[in-house]
């Protein structure tokens, strides 16, 4: 059921794109919908690592780091940029200090730019409540809140890989219906496939109420229609 879901909306966007050829290297996100029966009480933001990366090799990421004690901020990032190079990690296009985040991105505009030059935002997990602050809220409006990562953990690669290419959900407690980003139009089916069965399953542990709050999964593209992927039996509703 789901891979017929996902072959319908790849043949549809192929269709749109083929009226028109500028748009034919565009790729579109697919997005998963989780619709739930009971809004939680507290807002959360699921991690999904997923089998597939849906951010091409050319995504820009940038990594805000602390500042390390009596260095200057050029070599607080100098020191953090041999440390990925030394545990062979090349998809962090610039790393930004806590120093010079506040003392060059401090204007409306310089944000914006900011915002606008990356794909994806990782933050060192010690300094990742002081960034709200100093970033602003279109950070958050735009869904492009760092995420925090352990710039400390053993296997430094496998920590911010799992970021780089897995995806979020962010649950909030105001409404029934989140979305995550699960794959883009240029992937193969089965691969969009797989990333869908990942992000099921770990939905399935760690919403709130587990898998018996999933009402309904849809699946979409920004200029398609949702098809249900799933529908819950009333049964599941046990409150």
């Amino acid at each position: 059921q789901v891979k017929k879901a996902v072959e319908a909306l790849l043949a549809f966007a192929r269709s749109k794109a083929k009226g028109d050829a500028l748009l034919l290297n565009e790729r579109e996100n697919v997005h998963l919908l989780v619709t739930v029966w009971k809004v939680p009480r507290v807002a959360q933001l699921i991690r999904i690592p997923l089998p597939h990366g849906i951010r091409p090799e050319t995504a820009e990421v940038c990594l805000f780091t602390k500042d390390e004690p009596n260095l200057s901020a050029e070599q607080t990032e100098n020191l953090y940029r041999k440390l990925l190079i030394q545990n062979g990690i090349r998809s962090i296009s610039q790393i930004i200090s806590y120093k010079t985040l506040k003392k060059e991105y401090k204007l409306f505009e310089a944000k914006r730019r900011l915002l606008n030059r990356f794909d994806l935002f990782l933050s060192d997990d010690r300094i990742r409540r002081l960034l709200p602050s100093h970033l602003g809220k279109h950070f958050y409006e735009r869904k492009k809140a760092p995420l925090s990562v352990n710039l400390k953990a053993r296997n430094l690669a496998k920590e911010l890989q799992k970021h780089i290419q897995g995806t979020t959900l962010p649950v909030t407690n105001k409404g029934c219906c989140y979305t995550a980003r699960i794959g883009h139009t240029g992937m193969k089916a089965d691969e969009i496939l797989d990333n869908i069965i990942a992000a099921a399953e770990v939905i399935a542990k760690k919403l709130p109420k587990n898998w018996k709050n999933v009402k309904i999964l849809h699946l979409k593209t920004l200029k398609s229609v949702a098809l249900p992927i799933f529908t819950a039996n009333i049964s599941n509703l046990d409150e």
